[in-house]
């Protein structure tokens, strides 16, 4: 009996999912009303994540965290003047920001490839190599660009754009669109970007990368047919996981498998912009009306922490040179629980 009840404890509810997992925010002072944003938002903490607190120079979007050897947390970003609204976003430049803690507050440094079409750069992430150097990768405003340092702080040298073989299946499929890319276990390099198709490199990060099948979100189980993006990809607790936003529904779900390349299953919901998962240690909740563009920080081999861009209006009411923009902010998130009970499930 003593048995039976310590399984029953470890198994989770059967409608637990992802956005469970998500922990409150610690608040660095003081949540305050005197921010930028809709009442929505408010109030919040301006020092979470990455932002500019004046509103009156950028707006940003992406988020890609590592850790230095220094201790210190790299995040990886885009940003654009916020004078142009959120369709600004066309001519975004990747920039870099560094803190001395994983959750607040990031200080901007600058254009990451001041030297390379002006610093150009959207749909930025980031990894750390085989060979220890590091990677940021963008896409959708430039076709897969790679570029790579021995330095979190730079130089970054483009390295090349990453090259795709279709391998008999639809090209179109390859496109360098919200790409995420990681690094597997067995050294080989995974790409799953907007299509939803999953791409092989055994050849570094510039590929080629082989189309493996058709979108594995076609026809999934309680998965919307149209509108899927901003999928980032990781490995815990032995199993493979996607967590893919759709901007329609404004909600994300989390997906699995064994192997990253076949069998994905639909765990169900990861985030709802709607629900109360972003709140912080006193019980205060900001209702941000985008979340996209997820990004995760693991931790001894566990999701700590999840990155967003997060918009306090709909796109099209952020218009420029008013009181609304977009941010980077980080939520902390127990993925040794979730591996847990996920070990448990399967």
């Amino acid at each position: 009996m003593a048995i039976l009840s310590a399984l029953a404890a470890l198994a989770p509810a059967a409608d637990k999912t992802l956005i469970d997992y998500f922990r409150p925010i610690p608040v660095r002072g003081r949540l305050t009303k005197e921010a930028w944003g809709a009442d929505n938002v408010l109030p919040r903490d301006p020092d979470n994540g990455l932002e500019d607190p004046t509103i009156k120079k950028w707006c940003y979007w992406d988020g890609q965290i590592l850790k230095g050897p220094d201790g210190k947390y790299h995040l990886f970003a885009s940003r654009w003047d916020q004078s142009r609204g959120h369709n600004g976003w066309f001519g975004s430049l990747a920039v870099h920001a560094v803190s001395a803690n994983p959750i607040r507050p990031y200080k901007d440094q600058g254009l990451t490839w001041p030297n390379n079409q002006g610093g150009k750069g959207h749909n930025v992430t980031a990894l750390v190599l085989p060979d220890k150097r590091y990677a940021v990768v963008v896409s959708e405003t430039r076709p897969g660009d790679v570029f790579v340092s021995k330095s979190l702080d730079g130089p970054w040298e483009q390295l090349g754009s990453i090259k795709v073989d279709a391998n008999g299946f639809n090209a179109r499929d390859g496109r360098m669109s919200n790409v995420a890319v990681m690094v597997r276990p067995d050294g080989k390099f995974e790409i799953v970007a907007r299509s939803g198709a999953i791409m092989i490199s055994d050849d570094g990060i510039l590929g080629p990368y082989k189309l493996q099948g058709p979108s594995i979100y076609a026809g999934m189980p309680g998965l919307p047919t149209r509108n899927l993006e901003d999928p980032v990809i990781w490995h815990s607790g032995g199993l493979y996981h996607i967590v893919v936003n759709c901007w329609s529904e404004r909600k994300a779900f989390h997906l699995t498998s064994l192997d990253g390349i076949a069998n994905w299953t639909n765990r169900g919901l990861a985030y709802d912009p709607t629900t109360d998962f972003v709140r912080y240690q006193d019980g205060t909740v900001n209702h941000w009306d985008k979340i996209e563009r997820p990004g995760v920080l693991l931790e001894n081999g566990h999701v700590a922490y999840f990155t967003f861009a997060v918009l306090d209006v709909p796109k099209d009411q952020e218009r420029g040179d008013d009181n609304h923009g977009s941010k980077i902010i980080v939520v902390p998130f127990d993925g040794v629980a979730l591996d847990r009970d996920l070990g448990v499930k399967r």
